[in-house]
């Protein structure tokens, strides 16, 4: 709860800046514009699933077991091969997309007129990268305070510098912003991981393939089932831009934005300091499974009263974070929150495959659930167009989490405590009481009964925090302090 409060601080701040930046593009830019940098970037993105090696996860472990150890000398070795791993698939990623900018020109926009777009924003492939590797460093070494200090200013740098390419040269300022973003996010992500007391050591060639062979071992299939996850939301785009337009992506886009960055903060915000510390008791079933639990209990705690409060005042979330030419993602997002009580408790279950170093296990639970996911989201546009996509989001995330939990069972003896169900049951009931008030009242009613609705989710989350955090000592301890 602590590194949560911390990056969940961080979040809060960094979707205030995210507001402010998504306000302006979608003003300046519209949906059309909104679709050509999804679409860029989803683009890179593909590339880089198929590149980095899911170096940005399987490393964590390595470099968390290092710094257990407390031996300057074996941090120093990992942390080499690891940079070095780091740099190679940096320049891979660069150079593929270098050389088929044509072709990806092509394949995404229906053209080769977005060859020279790719050709520039190649080169944020290894920045990332190596942005990535340094984030790494920071969270395998438990470094909270540097990895938050980081996102904020990260934060406003990048809305500083992005925002007068967008006012001044429109459209024409998506791919400078896109490479101006990555190398700001580069160079302050470098400062703090140059303050970590690594010592610089000399590790030959064989040794740094004989440490580097684990982290691409699991790497490569968290990779892949990265990259398959990319490749089926970049399907997603692809299709809805030929048979919706560029625009209609552009709406996928920020809905799901909306749903991912300012509701999924607490996904962001829990998971920097989860993973390390579920790797951590992982040879131990018991542990795991407290600590699984424990997550998925905050998560949900966390997450309902503001879910709710998504539901209830869908329609001024948008207007506010984006303008009324959005407001035709509305029914996509109210379907997806309800989704999202079924990804907290997913989400916090399907860390055990990577904290076991099941790698296997992980791809083939993610190949599974991106195929059923991909097929549900292409039906769904084509029956029922933008709520559709919305439809599809919950019903892959209750059949995920049926499917995480069994194998789970299966392979760890996994179970929810009654604790969970305690509070997932009752929270989730409110979310679909709100739901059905919004979509069958119109206001001021919906606003009225959906405020108490938030009201009473709000009390039983803070009720059942103050059990487990005691709330009321926390705010008696700041208000004696004033």
């Amino acid at each position: 709860m602590k590194a949560t409060s911390i990056f969940g601080g961080v979040q809060v701040f960094q979707i205030i800046i995210g507001i402010i930046r998504s306000k302006f593009i979608a003003v300046l830019l519209g949906p059309q514009g909104m679709g050509i940098a999804g679409l860029l970037q989803s683009t890179t993105g593909l590339i880089a699933g198929l590149t980095n090696f899911g170096l940005a996860t399987s490393a964590v472990k390595d470099i968390s077991a290092a710094h257990s150890t407390a031996n300057a000398l074996r941090i120093s070795i990992v942390v080499t091969v690891f940079r070095r791993l780091v740099w190679i698939t940096g320049l891979l990623g660069a150079i593929i997309t270098l050389v088929f900018s044509p072709w990806l020109s092509q394949f995404a926009f229906g053209s080769k007129e977005y060859t020279y777009a790719f050709i520039l924003v190649s080169v944020t492939l290894l920045f990332d990268q190596i942005n990535a590797g340094q984030g790494v460093l920071l969270r395998g070494m438990r470094q909270i305070s540097y990895m938050a200090k980081a996102g904020m200013i990260g934060s406003i740098l990048g809305l500083f510098t992005t925002l007068p390419l967008y006012y001044f040269y429109g459209m024409k300022g998506i791919v400078p912003a896109i490479i101006i973003t990555s190398v700001t996010s580069l160079m302050i992500s470098w400062y703090f991981a140059q303050k970590l007391s690594i010592k610089p050591i000399y590790v030959s060639k064989a040794r740094t393939i004989a440490e580097g062979k684990g982290m691409l071992k699991l790497g490569f299939m968290i990779s892949l089932s990265g990259l398959i996850t990319i490749a089926a939301s970049y399907i997603v785009r692809i299709y809805i831009s030929h048979k919706g337009g560029v625009d209609q992506v552009g709406l996928y886009n920020a809905g799901f934005a909306i749903i991912n960055t300012y509701v999924g903060l607490v996904f962001t915000a829990m998971g920097s300091d989860y993973y390390p510390r579920l790797s951590a008791v992982s040879k131990s079933n018991t542990e795991s499974r407290n600590i699984i639990n424990q997550q998925a209990e905050i998560a949900l705690l966390i997450l309902a009263p503001i879910i709710m409060i998504f539901l209830v005042f869908i329609n001024w979330v948008v207007i506010l974070l984006y303008s009324n030419q959005f407001v035709a993602v509305n029914d996509m997002i109210l379907y997806a929150a309800l989704g999202m009580f079924f990804k907290a408790a997913s989400w916090a279950v399907a860390f055990i495959f990577l904290a076991k170093g099941a790698s296997k296990l992980f791809f083939w639970n993610e190949l599974i659930t991106n195929i059923y996911l991909l097929a549900l989201n292409i039906a769904g546009y084509y029956f029922w167009g933008l709520a559709g996509l919305g439809i599809s989001f919950l019903i892959a995330y209750i059949l995920y989490l049926v499917q995480v939990f069994l194998v789970a069972r299966i392979k760890y003896d996994f179970s929810f405590t009654p604790a969970f169900y305690k509070i997932f049951v009752p929270q989730l009931a409110f979310a679909l009481a709100a739901f059905l008030v919004v979509k069958l009242l119109g206001s001021p009613y919906s606003y009225s009964i959906g405020l108490l609705l938030i009201l009473i989710s709000a009390w039983l989350s803070f009720k059942e925090l103050d059990k487990r955090l005691d709330m009321k000592g926390i705010f008696n301890s700041i208000k004696s302090r004033f």
